[in-house]
């Protein structure tokens, strides 16, 4: 089984790149950047990775991204997970990235941008991995600063195929942020938003029907209400999934009470994806491994659950179609193994 998953063609649809910045990368950036970090060791940053709740694990997320400080920073950082993706047969990535804790600390949109999009490019070069970019919106700031963002992303909107909004979810509804998801939509953004990990169904129903979202990053509290489950299964609308990263954080009390497979059973268009891998402890090969072994996912659900990844990404159907026809032929083989 484990040779099934890891042959599978997968796309990863809830990846914050900053939270790719495993203990070592902080270490070698802090040092190449002549910056001192609150940690006397590798295995000091690993341990501090005690997590009760989504705001303790951001406090050290933005505390790591400081390191971040130059194109060269943030294309190392980009390349070390792509490298990551090559390994895990991820053929499709749709990446966020957070302007905001950056630009707060005098890091210039441009630099942000620049280096996680070169290595991208150099991932559909050399890796044979396509991509997208979306640039999150950190809701526990004012809307103001949002459309702040917004702005500053226009030059760049080549290469920025939607808006999300992330980070701390309680007291920050998406009703806050309509007015700059109403101006993205109108220059051509495509929109997604994070709901229902922290905060209840009606966040997911406010992303839906106030920022017009094409999917709910996490979505997992959607059984809280049976109207919605219904309403998602009818629409289609993508949950992006983060099992190991809802149990890190408490959402669930163990990966064995996930409602991950009973979503899938229920019709939903759920996908498998590793949020912040570096500090929920696994990419996505892990998630799904982890999945498979505690809720007894067979093959069938496996491969719908990577199908699913494909036809929520933002893709072209030409696009998906080709991706699909490799989780087809890799179904019929019934065998797994690494992308040659």
């Amino acid at each position: 089984m484990n040779q099934f998953i890891y042959g599978l063609p997968k796309a990863e649809l809830h990846l914050h790149i900053e939270g790719t910045l495993e203990p070592q990368m902080m270490f070698d950036l802090a040092q190449r950047n002549h910056l001192s970090l609150p940690f006397e060791s590798v295995a000091d940053v690993q341990n501090s990775y005690h997590l009760s709740n989504l705001q303790s694990f951001l406090d050290l997320y933005y505390q790591g991204a400081q390191v971040l400080c130059t194109d060269q920073d943030f294309y190392d950082l980009t390349w070390a997970y792509l490298q990551k993706c090559y390994q895990q047969n991820v053929r499709h990535t749709e990446i966020f990235f957070d302007p905001q804790t950056h630009g707060d600390r005098g890091i210039d949109f441009p630099v942000v941008y620049h280096g996680i999009q070169s290595a991208l490019q150099d991932a559909k070069t050399y890796l044979n991995i396509s991509s997208h970019l979306i640039l999150c919106f950190l809701r526990d700031l004012s809307a103001e600063a949002a459309m702040n963002t917004l702005e500053q992303a226009l030059p760049y909107q080549d290469g920025i195929i939607a808006v999300g909004l992330d980070s701390a979810e309680l007291h920050n509804p998406p009703s806050k942020f309509q007015q700059v998801f109403e101006r993205a939509k109108s220059e051509g953004f495509l929109t997604v938003a994070h709901g229902g990990e922290e905060a209840g169904a009606d966040y997911i129903w406010s992303a839906i029907n106030l920022l017009q979202v094409s999917r709910i990053d996490h979505g997992v509290r959607c059984t809280e209400d049976p109207a919605l489950v219904t309403y998602l299964a009818q629409q289609q609308i993508p949950l992006t999934v983060c099992p190991l990263s809802n149990v890190k954080l408490g959402v669930f009390p163990d990966i064995n009470s996930h409602n991950v497979k009973q979503l899938l059973e229920l019709g939903l268009c759920v996908t498998i994806n590793s949020d912040d891998p570096a500090y929920f402890g696994g990419y996505i090969n892990e998630n799904y491994l982890a999945v498979q072994e505690a809720l007894n996912f067979t093959n069938s659900q496996l491969i719908q659950l990577a199908k699913n990844s494909f036809m929520a990404s933002f893709l072209s159907q030409a696009e998906k179609d080709k991706y699909l026809a490799e989780i087809e032929n890799h179904e019929y083989n019934g065998r797994g193994g690494f992308p040659s």
